[in-house]
């Protein structure tokens, strides 16, 4: 299994971050899921709009074919590319162990 992370370092506005999530639901969901191997996402965001995204894969190859499909997506009616902002970085890693705690779950 791989772990890739993105990072949004900077601060962004309310405007930015509704662009964000509708991206995210409309446009960048949807091509990852076309994907095989994508196995789970989280999204952990600061008060700030400074965020992670925590994407989990079977194989690197599948984070690779999952960037790419993301990539090739136009921008739908509506999305202003100046509310969008890129990441500051992205990393793969190899999960290197899993733990699975027993008691309450989200």
């Amino acid at each position: 299994m791989y772990a890739q992370l993105v990072y949004f370092d900077r601060p962004r506005s309310p405007q930015q971050l509704a662009a964000a999530d509708f991206a995210a639901r409309e446009r960048i969901v949807p091509a990852a899921e076309s994907v095989p191997g994508n196995i789970r996402t989280y999204v952990l965001r600061r008060a700030d709009g400074s965020e992670v995204v925590v994407s989990f894969a079977e194989t690197e190859q599948a984070l690779i074919d999952t960037q790419k499909a993301i990539m090739s997506t136009s921008l739908l009616p509506g999305e202003d590319p100046a509310l969008l902002s890129s990441a500051d970085r992205v990393e793969i890693c190899r999960v290197h162990e899993v733990h699975e705690h027993t008691g309450s779950r989200s």
